[in-house]
C-alpha cells in the first residue's frame, strides 16, 4: 500500500533514546512540522507515555508498539493511544505462571531500575505468589548497565530456582552473558527473561539460550501466515526474522490505514472509532482494540 484515499503514503522517524523529553518534543515537531497524523512506536515506557500525551493534545493517534508497562494499557491510556503487541500483564502471566506450575516455586529478580522493569517485577510477583511460589528478593541495576557481575551474582547467591529477568534488550543479553560467566545457566537456577526477542536469541547464541522459557506477543514461525510475512521481511533485511515489536508495527499502521480507507477520513475521532469497532484478523495478530 503507497496511497490511502488517493494521497501518498509519507513515513517520518525520530529517534527519541528512550527519552521523555526528547520523545515529547519530537512528537510535537512532528506534528507541528511535518503534519503527521499518527505515531506509532515507541520502545520504552518514558517515551511512549510522552508521545501519548503530546498525541492527545493535538488530537492525533499514538499507538505503542514496543513499550510495556500496563499504565499504558490502563490508566495512562488516552482517547487516541492504542497499545498493541503486549504489556506486563500479559508477560508476567504467560512466563510467571509456567515456570511456577513447572515446580520451579522461589524466585529472585533482576530488574531494570525504570518504570518498566518495576511494573514488570510487581506482575510477575503477584503471579508468582498467586500461584505458590515465593519470591526471596531483588536487585535493581541502571537501564544500559554494561557490568552485571554484581548483580547476577547476588541473584546467584540467593539460591532462588529462577532468576527472573525484569528488563530488556541489551541489559537482557548483559544479564544473561554474565549468568553464563557465572555458571548460572545449566545449573540448579533457572533464568527467566520476561521480555525476550529473537533478535536477542540471535546475538547469544542458541548454547546460552536454549531451554529458556519467555513469551512473546508474536513468533515469526507460528504459523504459515506469519511464515508468510516473516519471508517478505528477511528478504528485505539480510535474512534477519522479524521481532513481535517489528510485526507489530507493521499491523498496527495497516489497521490504521484500513480504517482511514473504510471512513473515508483521517480525522482521528473517527479513524479510533472504525478501528475499536472490528476484529483483528490480518494473519499476523487477532483480537480486539
Amino acid at each position: 500500500m503507497h496511497q490511502v484515499l488517493g494521497r501518498k503514503i509519507v513515513i517520518t522517524s525520530a529517534d527519541t533514546q528512550s527519552k521523555a523529553d526528547l520523545s515529547g518534543s519530537k512528537a510535537r515537531e512532528m506534528f507541528e512540522k511535518d503534519k503527521v497524523d499518527m505515531i506509532v512506536g515507541n520502545v520504552s515506557t518514558a517515551s511512549a507515555l510522552a508521545a501519548m500525551e503530546v498525541a492527545e493534545q493535538f488530537k492525533r493517534v499514538s499507538i505503542v508498539t514496543g513499550a510495556a508497562s500496563l499504565p499504558i494499557t490502563n490508566e495512562k491510556c488516552t482517547p487516541y493511544s492504542i497499545h498493541y503487541v503486549y504489556d506486563t500483564y500479559a508477560l508476567s502471566r504467560g512466563t510467571g505462571k509456567a515456570v511456577v506450575d513447572s515446580g520451579k516455586k522461589t524466585w529472585f529478580f533482576v530488574t531494570a531500575d525504570y518504570a518498566f522493569g518495576h511494573t514488570l517485577e510487581r506482575d510477575t510477583t503477584e503471579v508468582v505468589l498467586a500461584n505458590g511460589g515465593k519470591v526471596l528478593g531483588s536487585v535493581k541495576h541502571p537501564i544500559n548497565t554494561q557490568d552485571f557481575s554484581s548483580f547476577m551474582a547476588q541473584a546467584q547467591s540467593s539460591k532462588a530456582e529462577v532468576i527472573g529477568l525484569a528488563n530488556a534488550g541489551g541489559d537482557t543479553i548483559g544479564s544473561i552473558k554474565q549468568a553464563a560467566e557465572l555458571g548460572i545457566m545449566g545449573s540448579k537456577q533457572t533464568v527467566v527473561p520476561l521480555l525476550m526477542f529473537i533478535s536477542d536469541i540471535q546475538a547469544l547464541g542458541l548454547k546460552t539460550t536454549q531451554g529458556m522459557n519467555f513469551t512473546v506477543g508474536w513468533y515469526w514461525d507460528f504459523n504459515d501466515s506469519n511464515r508468510k510475512f516473516a519471508e517478505r521481511f528477511m528478504k528485505e533485511f539480510k535474512g534477519k526474522a522479524p521481532t513481535s515489536v517489528q510485526a507489530g508495527v507493521y499491523s498496527a499502521t495497516m489497521q490504521y490505514l484500513k480504517a482511514i480507507e473504510v471512513t473515508k477520513t483521517d480525522n482521528s475521532d473517527a479513524v479510533m472509532k472504525q478501528m475499536k469497532s472490528v476484529e483483528i484478523n490480518d494473519g499476523l495478530f487477532k483480537g480486539r482494540i
